[in-house]
């Protein structure tokens, strides 16, 4: 099941945790990804929280957490090369894994015929 954020962010449910990323739609607004810096795995984050920097040819900004809840699992491979984000912004590209404080919070965010309705 994936759910969407209004910040162009992707979750998709992998047992306990959600995996995080942006959408293809954000990927390709930033234009070619050159720097991602992700979180450390182990904290704590709350919803809006700027947890993941990213540079790109355009323009430098922050991804926030989606919900409240504990980062995990980091994607090593977009620090080494961060065009994967660019690339395969739904799979391979993904940003981190989180456990949340409130699976219920998944609930509230978009499905993807809501999304597509919020960015066409």
């Amino acid at each position: 099941m994936l759910r969407f954020t209004e910040e162009h962010e992707w979750l998709k449910q992998d047992g306990e945790e959600v995996i995080v990323g942006i959408t293809e739609h954000a990927a390709e607004q930033l234009g070619d990804l050159v720097f991602v810096e992700l979180p450390e795995e182990g904290v704590t984050v709350v919803k809006g929280e700027e947890v993941v920097t990213i540079e790109s040819v355009k323009a430098a900004s922050d991804i926030a957490a989606p919900l409240d809840g504990q980062i995990t699992e980091v994607n090593p491979a977009i620090v080494e090369n961060p065009a994967l984000v660019n690339e395969d912004p739904m799979e391979n590209g993904w940003f981190f894994k989180m456990t949340l404080a409130d699976p219920a919070d998944l609930d509230g965010l978009m499905d993807e015929e809501a999304y597509r309705a919020y960015i066409a």
